[in-house]
């Protein structure tokens, strides 16, 4: 199921980056009091009650003809236009201005719905304060404090009820749905037009739910996959934007419906921090991975090389250590064949279920030969394991004291639980309870 995107939109310096960290619960914005600190679109994902929705800082809206005003102003309009629902936040401080009367007129022509929130209402003294707002023209303005997370409840509640119903998507269980991220210009674009250009069976171009992506079906060797291209960067009426700001909500999109996500690196410019980012939005939806050093054919690509670089992979990308690692050339189309039996078989590995007596006897042998460990003179007691989910693999183990699984000890039972089964491809998720 496709989730509801909400953009938080305002001028500068009313509180929008302290509003996303109290929404997401982590501090990823950087909050200073000084106007225009968010330059850019922040990404990340929020849950209210039940219902997990993405959520975009951005840049304040701010009219002038500095370079880095405009730029604020463009990454604001994209993510005006990508947004299901629209936060409007305005200061109860210093009451309504002309900037947020022109930020209004903005968001009246985006014919979203919009969600007016007085922020800095920290006291009730203050909350007389809101009335004034009313004339901005978008129903009720809720206040707010991001500061002190004061009435984001009410605020979400009505943030909520604007999602549009999405339907699930009907996916064939039998088809292996992939999809490439990456930053700009590692190949996406040059490997979908590989590998498809290799099978030439493509039936039709099928838009896909998510805006903006295009499914491409084929087939190889009776296993029917689906391509979710999202490397193609389209004009959006006059916002010319840079594609490394445009493609993270895309990719997060893409990521969602997603069996297996390669996810691209550049071997001829090497790893950059921006790789890790990206790939970790994948480790964190529990997607199989695949890493995929394009463009091997412009560095020195003997065996010795590749060795070489896969060390660094593994140095940069500690987290992803379960995938899998293809060296290809997507212009040349060298070892391209490689990758699609690749991601069938991580694929396969994602959805594997284990039989629960041979799981045991996994766990128990592993528990021989590395003894549970102790805390305050207390031995942890696996009593029984059982795998409670797939894509991607979870499994549950119940012990006596939850508190004592130290975090080395379950990193040794995945490890042995990969050893005996495979996983390759895949993360897993092992969770301690205490059997009732």
């Amino acid at each position: 199921m496709r989730k509801s995107t909400v953009a938080i939109v305002g001028r500068p310096n009313v509180g929008k980056s302290t509003i996303f960290n109290r929404l997401v619960g982590e501090r990823i914005s950087i909050v200073e009091d000084v106007p225009g600190v968010t330059r850019d679109r922040i990404y990340s994902q929020a849950e209210w009650l039940t219902t997990s929705f993405n959520l975009i800082d951005t840049g304040g809206i701010e009219l002038g003809d500095e370079p880095l005003l405009v730029q604020m102003r463009e990454q604001a309009d994209v993510a005006i236009r990508e947004a299901d629902v629209i936060i409007f936040i305005v200061n109860g401080r210093e009451g309504i201005t002309a900037a947020d009367e022109e930020v209004a007129k903005i968001l009246y022509k985006s014919n979203k719905p919009v969600v007016l929130a007085v922020n800095k209402v920290d006291n009730p003294e203050m909350r007389e304060n809101v009335y004034e707002f009313y004339s901005l023209g978008f129903g009720e303005p809720y206040p707010i404090s991001g500061t002190h997370g004061l009435g984001l409840g009410d605020m979400l509640d009505d943030v909520v009820g604007h999602f549009p119903t999405l339907e699930s998507e009907e996916k064939d269980k039998d088809t292996i749905y992939f999809s490439l991220i990456g930053r700009p210009n590692v190949g996406k674009s040059s490997l979908v037009n590989a590998i498809l250009n290799e099978e030439r069976v493509i039936v039709s171009n099928i838009a896909g739910t998510t805006r903006d992506a295009i499914d491409t079906p084929f087939k190889r060797d009776d296993q029917d996959y689906i391509i979710i291209d999202t490397a193609g960067m389209r004009k959006r009426g006059k916002i010319y934007e840079s594609t490394e700001r445009y493609s993270i909500l895309r990719a997060l999109k893409a990521i969602e419906r997603s069996d297996v996500v390669l996810t691209l690196i550049d071997a001829e410019e090497g790893i950059i921090e921006q790789d890790k980012k990206i790939a970790g939005y994948a480790h964190q939806a529990g997607k199989a991975i695949v890493i995929v050093v394009n463009k091997w054919d412009t560095v020195e690509s003997d065996e010795k090389a590749m060795k070489e670089f896969e060390e660094k992979v593994r140095a940069h990308f500690p987290f992803l250590d379960y995938a899998p690692i293809v060296f290809l050339s997507a212009l040349t189309k060298k070892r391209t064949h490689k990758l699609i039996p690749e991601v069938k078989r991580v694929s396969e590995n994602h959805a594997l279920r284990v039989e629960t007596n041979v799981l045991n006897d996994v766990v128990m042998d592993a528990v021989a030969m590395n003894p549970t460990p102790t805390m305050n003179g207390k031995r942890l007691k696996i009593l029984y394991t059982t795998q409670v989910a797939v894509k991607p693999p979870a499994f549950v183990v119940f012990v006596n004291d939850p508190e004592l699984m130290h975090f080395s000890y379950e990193r040794f039972l995945e490890n042995r639980i990969r050893d005996a089964f495979g996983f390759e491809g895949t993360p897993i998720k092992i969770f301690a309870r205490r059997r009732s």
